[in-house]
């Protein structure tokens, strides 16, 4: 994925160009990280410590940088999360997260009705088969908000075709945790370790087609991803274990506990671990 950069009138703002539509139509600016919460792109952006501002076009992102910081040290970091984006296949924008259980509209009802049938009658028997949990959370702007555990986590293709199937209002299928603010992102110790991430780790791991993603931290646990190469192969608890939790607990000592929230077969698994992955 090639990214261009441009020049805007104001020498503290860079214009990105990903070579793909961003959000056709319309244009959205953010001025702080607290109202980024329905983009997760100006959500990860504002990650940064350095931006101060994110405006979301047709087809780039204008970002804003803090008056002291250099774009020559600013620019990698940008790149580094846009690419990241688009890669993993996030959405631009997104509904605002229900958090409330059991939470819809009156004018939903008959939809939800149809929603929790499917998934008591057909979903919770073929994911307790797998020694997985799955319960309806919520409903919103066509999303079903689940909440899963175990290998429910792999199954959320599955799930989302069959809801989509016999619900056409259904347009999309999310762990609900996924939506909710991550403040643990925003905590010097998560700027600490992506410094390292980006630094040391990332560049030793992309000789095999690989990066590490920071998902997030908890208390004194931090939460990882694995991608590219690194996702699905035989070593990455070797990998995990001996190299990237070692590196994590040297240069950030609060942390006591790395854990890897990939589904080494199926993809994006948040906040998971096989049995007897970690021990």
């Amino acid at each position: 994925m090639f990214i261009q950069t441009e020049a805007t009138e104001d020498p503290a703002t860079l214009r990105f160009i990903p070579g793909r539509a961003v959000l056709p139509g319309a244009t959205r600016e953010f001025r702080d990280s607290a109202s980024a919460g329905e983009s997760p792109l100006a959500a990860a952006l504002f990650g940064l410590e350095e931006v101060t501002g994110v405006v979301l076009g047709p087809d780039s992102i204008a970002v804003t940088k803090a008056g002291a910081a250099e774009w020559q040290v600013v620019k990698s970091s940008v790149l580094r999360v846009i690419m990241e984006h688009f890669v993993t296949g996030q959405p631009v924008m997104v509904a605002a997260p229900i958090e409330e259980a059991d939470a819809y509209a009156e004018a939903d009802a008959e939809i939800v009705e149809q929603i929790k049938d499917l998934i008591d009658t057909r979903i919770v028997p073929a994911v307790a088969s797998s020694r997985g949990k799955v319960a309806f959370h919520g409903y919103k702007d066509g999303t079903v908000y689940l909440e899963l555990s175990g290998a429910a986590f792999g199954m959320i293709g599955g799930i989302e075709n069959m809801l989509r199937h016999y619900v056409p209002e259904v347009k999309a299928v999310r762990d609900h945790r996924e939506a909710l603010p991550k403040p643990g992102l925003q905590t010097e110790d998560a700027k600490m370790i992506q410094k390292l991430l980006d630094e040391r780790i990332n560049p030793s791991v992309a000789g095999h087609g690989g990066y590490v993603s920071l998902v997030d931290i908890q208390g004194d646990r931090a939460f990882i991803q694995l991608k590219g190469g690194c996702q699905g192969c035989g070593m990455a608890d070797v990998t995990l274990k001996q190299g990237i939790e070692v590196e994590i607990k040297q240069a950030v000592p609060t942390i006591t506990e790395v854990l890897d929230v990939t589904d080494h077969a199926n993809g994006t698994n948040p906040y998971y671990t096989p049995k007897g992955a970690h021990g």
